[in-house]
């Protein structure tokens, strides 16, 4: 059950069965996965535990394989990245499994839906007639164009349905960016949300003039934080943390830093510090005074630099930078 009549990708250039993509191999396996789900929620002789989920319940599923898939990615794991991907396309063909039990939609309109969707917003690819993109930016332009034209005929879609035909995308709502924004940072870790927005508000034009500014708003903020810690009111220190962390992403975007990466190398170089702590210690940390943990702590840490050259982390390239401009491709939608 397809909800979206649009034309198949093939049909507007896509790749054709011929296409490397598509050999039997890959084929079979697929359908071999769908059948394997498609027994595993059998009324009769499927799984309990897979017979029990719902959408909702997968969520953390699904949430969890995205951030292991990550994890392999940084890595340059092969194996555990193939392991991973894997992972995440069980959690694709089980949710329309779901839906199709529903009668909501199908694998085949996820997957036709996506194409599609490539199709559309690729013109310069798929469309002979289209204009020509030689450079990244220029791709990022007409796909934001594109989203744009999608998101005003929805609108429009939606109003008539409404019984308000003529409405325009944004056309009775005073803020127009941000309920884009809302929608789009829903389904983001909070993280990438911040990142987000604050990409977003400054091409708009909300944006400090330098970096300065930058930085006395991280100071002003800190120091609300200690007032609000300092009151015991929780829910005041909970928002002024909020705000901590939302503006330390705004120096992320400032300096081209990726906030999620800094994060999950600082855990990263936690974990490798305190493992060699409890060798140091014969794994038993009990009882030991703080002077002497700080003490195996300092000395894991020298050893680890000498370990990379004077480093606590691997090289990661060249220095600061000015953020770059979004990719089209993952992540969009």
């Amino acid at each position: 059950m397809d909800p979206d009549p649009s034309p198949s990708p093939a049909a507007n250039g896509a790749p054709s069965e011929s296409s490397p993509a598509a050999d039997p191999a890959t084929l079979a396996a697929l359908a071999e996965l769908v059948a394997i789900v498609d027994r595993l929620r059998d009324p009769e002789a499927g799984c309990p535990w897979d017979l029990a989920q719902t959408h909702d319940s997968l969520i953390p599923y699904a949430l969890e394989e995205a951030h292991e898939l990550a994890d392999a990615i940084r890595h340059g794991d092969d194996r555990h990245l193939q392991e991973e991907l894997g992972d995440l396309l069980l959690q694709v063909v089980l949710h329309a499994r779901l839906a199709a039990e529903r009668g909501a939609f199908d694998l085949a309109a996820v997957a036709g839906g996506i194409g599609a969707k490539l199709v559309r917003r690729h013109p310069h690819v798929f469309n002979p007639e289209a204009e020509r993109h030689d450079d990244p930016e220029a791709v990022r332009r007409s796909w934001e164009a594109i989203k744009a034209a999608e998101r005003e005929e929805k609108a429009s879609a939606a109003a008539a349905a409404a019984g308000r035909a003529g409405a325009t995308a944004g056309g009775d709502s005073p803020s127009p960016l941000s309920d884009r924004l809302a929608e789009k940072v829903r389904g983001q870790p909070a993280l990438a949300g911040a990142m987000t927005i604050s990409r977003k508000a400054a091409a708009a034009g909300f944006e400090w003039e330098a970096m300065e500014g930058v930085w006395a708003k991280v100071s002003e903020e800190m120091e609300e934080l200690r007032v609000a810690v300092a009151s015991g009111d929780r829910a005041h220190a909970q928002a002024e943390l909020g705000d901590v962390l939302f503006t330390l992403v705004n120096v992320a975007r400032w300096c081209g830093l990726d906030p999620e990466e800094g994060l999950a190398g600082t855990n990263r170089r936690f974990l490798d510090r305190f493992s060699r702590v409890e060798a140091a210690l014969g794994g038993d940390l009990a009882g030991r005074g703080i002077r002497e943990l700080e003490g195996h702590w300092q000395a894991a840490k020298k050893r680890i630099r000498a370990e990379r050259g004077g480093r606590d982390s691997p090289p990661q390239g060249p220095g600061l930078s000015p953020p770059p401009a979004p990719p089209p491709g993952g992540g969009r939608s």
